[in-house]
């Protein structure tokens, strides 16, 4: 009888090596992107999404940014002054932890804190973050926008909404094409965690609180090796 296919066991070292390779790759890079590049800064993301990352390498086409395990990230530059890649690399690296990331860029910063500062759009909440408004849904009509319209100027909600809301939650029920409610309701109160549904609704009523951004922590010059900590130094100098 044949062995069974569905039972395989995968050795470790192959998703060992597999994990090495990406490592030894990601280090590989960012070292070649020192080479390269005048500039190398230190960044974090407010409230990620992939769309507006998307929309930052485009902006900033030419760049490279890397969003991968600080850990090797900073061992690639060099952790302290004996090992570091380059001048003044070591410095930048402390600045490696948590969820921040690199970006190489041939922009000094006077060009590119601008670029950065200028582009903060908003998406919907998520899951498990804090809900950035208390809303309520008053009694009566249910309208599309109650945190952006004013009731006169709204529309109701799609009365094809009806069931989604139910079922989130809202004790809503449909007569003669409009969606009602008997009491006023609470969807969330601002800086409670939100949940699945409350953040599923807040969808549904079009709120985008979420801010996102990029933060620029740190930056390193090549032809100097001086690293800055941005909220010391003067951008328009």
């Amino acid at each position: 009888m044949p062995k069974s296919k569905r039972a395989r066991i995968v050795p470790t070292s192959k998703v060992q090596k597999k994990g090495k390779e990406h490592a030894l790759k990601l280090f590989g890079d960012i070292r070649n992107c020192a080479d390269t590049y005048p500039y190398a800064y230190v960044f974090a993301v407010d409230n990620m999404r992939n769309k507006h990352l998307k929309d930052i390498r485009q902006e900033l086409e030419g760049s490279r940014l890397f969003l991968g395990k600080t850990k090797v990230m900073a061992k690639s530059l060099g952790l302290t002054p004996p090992d570091e890649y380059a001048a003044g690399l070591s410095s930048l690296s402390a600045h490696l932890h948590g969820e921040n990331s690199l970006l190489f860029s041939h922009l000094p910063p006077t060009a590119l804190l601008p670029i950065l500062d200028a582009f903060h759009p908003f998406s919907p909440s998520r899951t498990s973050t804090p809900a950035p408004l208390t809303l309520t849904l008053p009694a009566g009509v249910v309208y599309s926008n109650p945190t952006t319209v004013m009731p006169e100027d709204d529309v109701p909600l799609a009365h094809s909404l009806e069931p989604t809301i139910r079922g989130l939650g809202v004790p809503s029920r449909l007569v003669k094409g409009k969606i009602l409610l008997e009491n006023a309701y609470t969807v969330c109160k601002e800086g409670e965690t939100l949940d699945g549904k409350q953040a599923r609704l807040l969808r549904v009523f079009g709120v985008e609180r979420a801010e996102f951004g990029v933060r620029v922590l740190a930056w390193w010059e090549a032809a100097t090796g001086e690293v800055k900590e941005v909220g010391a130094m003067d951008v328009e100098a």
